[in-house]
């Protein structure tokens, strides 16, 4: 009896498993692209969604297309010793203290190398586990143990208005994350339970592109939190939205790696402006790529290829931006041609009559040269903030 009825369920299971057989596709979502960009980033995501509208599946898929462990943890049911690590007494604590031994998924994942770190129904933990959370997404640490830096990091949350017993994340916590708004599209629903379900694939970067996605980023970055200062730090004044995306330092350091990473891999633009309104919040997030779309610098290592062929651009803020880009890619490979280069770039600013914009870059220039290198002619345009900041003796 009991044989007919295991095979009866052995049946049933193999049933169950074909409902459960997919096949995917690739596919254009933005708001997946940008998932995807922020975790080739490395940075930590929050996806905000109602409830069962496949935000655990879409992780599943991401981890299962990078052949790397997806770990889930449900971070209401958690206790925060579970984050901070549980004090195991050794034989002499005295002299070697007391170590805080961290969970089985910490050291699984450490044991790996790599995976996904998946934090669900954030918004149900109690501010207690959320204060606990917080080293766990920024120094990558669980008791005792670090997390390889290949491990990445994603929560999901529900709103709290429909979380079981919802809390609002606290705003340190909230800080940390790029939030992205997780929506379901009933085409893409009707198509995947016909068996087809779109793909979730990480971008490619292309380390060719590196050095100069790097200094476009960071020329970009420089010029806008020049041109609008206000947007640098904006703790919201009510409760909800200190809980989501708001620009700080932190969250700038974030917009600069998502904005180099676009640059490596050639990401889409409503992808770009989803991750970057995600880490900045709604209205610095948008007028950013508002300046971005009206920015159109010059590629640095094409203009200190050649740096007399190039044409300064008109507005402050796109000179300041063009040439805090140019000085990073020279700090990104430092060599002789490319510093005397620079200088012509910058004695071109003093001729266009923007010195005091061309100054800021002279002092980070200044600094790079070699005892060798000749002091080109250019130079003399700031030798008096050069010798007032210590750089030209």
């Amino acid at each position: 009896m009991d044989g007919a009825v295991n095979a009866r369920l052995a049946d049933a299971d193999a049933l169950v498993a074909a409902t459960r057989d997919w096949r995917s596709e690739p596919a254009h979502d933005p708001k997946v692209e940008a998932l995807a960009l922020a975790v080739a980033a490395n940075l930590p995501v929050l996806l905000w969604g109602e409830p069962g509208i496949g935000k655990s599946a879409t992780l599943q898929q991401l981890a299962d297309g990078l052949g790397t462990p997806l770990e889930t943890v449900i971070a209401s049911v958690h206790e925060p010793s579970d984050f901070s690590g549980l004090p195991i007494v050794g034989d002499s604590p005295a002299t070697d203290g007391v170590p805080m031994a961290p969970p089985d998924w910490a050291v699984r994942l450490a044991r790996g190398g790599t995976g996904l770190l998946f934090f669900d129904e954030l918004s149900s933990a109690p501010p207690a586990v959320q204060a606990a959370l917080l080293r766990v997404v920024l120094e990558r640490r669980i008791g005792s143990l670090h997390l390889p830096a290949a491990v990445r990091i994603v929560a999901a949350a529900n709103p709290p208005t429909s979380a079981a017993d919802g809390w609002h994340l606290a705003p340190p916590l909230a800080n940390r994350f790029v939030h992205l708004h997780w929506t379901h599209d009933p085409r893409t629903v009707a198509r995947g339970l016909a068996g087809t379900w779109p793909a979730v694939t990480v971008p490619t970067v292309e380390p060719a592109r590196a050095a100069s996605a790097l200094a476009r980023a960071r020329g970009a970055v420089a010029g806008f939190l020049t041109a609008r200062p206000g947007l640098a730090h904006h703790l919201p004044t009510d409760a909800e939205a200190r809980g989501g995306a708001w620009p700080s330092p932190r969250t700038w350091e974030m917009a600069l790696r998502l904005l180099t990473f676009h640059h490596c891999s050639g990401t889409g633009r409503e992808a770009l402006s989803l991750a970057l309104v995600g880490a900045v919040g709604d209205g610095a997030g948008l007028e950013f790529v508002t300046y971005l779309d009206n920015l159109d610098l010059p590629d640095p290592e094409r203009v200190l290829a050649d740096p007399d062929a190039f044409t300064l651009p008109e507005r402050g803020d796109r000179q300041l931006a063009f040439l805090t880009a140019v000085i990073s890619a020279v700090q990104g490979r430092v060599d002789e041609r490319r510093w005397e280069a620079a200088w012509v770039v910058l004695e071109k600013a003093v001729k266009a009559g923007v010195p005091d914009v061309a100054a800021r870059a002279a002092m980070d220039l200044a600094a790079l040269r070699q005892p060798s290198w000749p002091v080109p002619s250019a130079i003399d345009a700031f030798a008096e903030v050069l010798h007032l900041s210590g750089r030209l003796s």
